[in-house]
């Protein structure tokens, strides 16, 4: 039997809980492929797991190898695989049942996209479940277009740096909140205006915007309603805003997680290869301080994305 090196946790509880562990290489089924991770992403939904504050993810789950961003190489196909084939670059996100802090991980065909040529792969890892989580949050529920006004809570992070760049780069006016430190990281991104929330009520100076994106949750979403035009919309990746809010100021609200789509991935690839996107990685981290990973980015908030380098 083949073993790879996993981060894997046993227990719910703070980083020491992250134990390096030899597991079995898992064998892919019917329409999966076997990858060889290049690396992968932290993501705050993993610290949440990790302390067993995630909904998803129950004691009846563990062991539990976490981890949902992936990039790297297909080494075997399972049955009726035809779009991949071995040596194939991609990258993906996987299901909450997988984990991609290992050196392998089985990924579905329908997760998996080419990896965008313009990255190494540190930079694709940084893209699927952030990129995702803002272009589904955008398009597919927001319904962005071009020309419309979008308001962006928290520019600067995983999510958002891509939010701004994805609206940006679909014609959208783009409005986006942040720290002070932040404010120039979320101009070069491509803002059209920068608020800093600390010293600004962001209700106070934006109006009549057609998509409040919302990565804040609490009284950031709950101000953010007056900032609407009729018939505008509140997305929210933080659980479904109040149906009683949106009726009264004559708007919509969605609430949504992001899925894994392969036909997403492809669009996003093209607008990387394109220029017109760049995820910003922030720090790496090898596979085996993923404790001190997920500690730094709970601790610090950085711009960007923090990445597990795991080849």
């Amino acid at each position: 039997m083949r073993t790879m090196k996993a981060i894997q946790m046993e227990s719910f509880g703070g980083p020491e809980v992250l134990r390096l562990k030899e597991l079995p290489v898992p064998e892919p089924a019917a329409g999966e492929v076997l990858v060889r991770v290049r690396a992968a992403s932290v993501n705050p939904v993993d610290y949440k797991i990790r302390s067993g504050t995630y909904p998803l993810v129950k004691s009846d789950k563990l062991p539990y190898v976490l981890g949902r961003d992936v990039s790297g190489d297909v080494e075997q196909t399972g049955p009726g695989v035809g779009a991949l084939v071995e040596g194939d670059s991609i990258y993906a996100l996987v299901g909450i049942d997988r984990g991609t802090y290992a050196e392998y991980v089985v990924v579905k065909q329908s997760e998996a996209s080419r990896k965008p040529s313009a990255l190494e792969a540190v930079a694709a890892a940084a893209v699927p479940l952030a990129g995702l989580t803002a272009w589904q949050g955008l398009f597919r529920h927001g319904g962005l277009k071009s020309g419309q006004r979008v308001l962006i809570h928290g520019g600067s992070g995983g999510v958002g740096h891509f939010a701004v760049q994805f609206a940006k780069a679909k014609g959208a006016y783009v409005i986006a909140t942040a720290s002070s430190a932040k404010l120039d990281f979320v101009r070069k991104l491509g803002a059209d205006e920068v608020i800093d929330y600390r010293e600004v009520r962001f209700e106070d100076e934006v109006r009549d915007v057609d998509v409040v994106f919302d990565l804040i949750g609490g009284q950031t979403r709950d101000r953010s309603w007056g900032v609407l035009k009729k018939g505008g919309i509140l997305v929210s990746a933080l659980g479904a805003p109040s149906e009683e809010e949106a009726k009264f100021h004559g708007v919509r609200g969605a609430g949504y997680r992001a899925e894994g789509k392969a036909s997403d991935l492809d669009e996003i690839a093209d607008l990387v290869d394109a220029a017109k996107v760049k995820p910003m990685v922030f720090k790496t981290f090898a596979l085996k301080d993923a404790a001190a990973a997920q500690q730094f980015l709970e601790k610090e908030h950085p711009p960007g994305k923090v990445v597990l380098s795991v080849a």
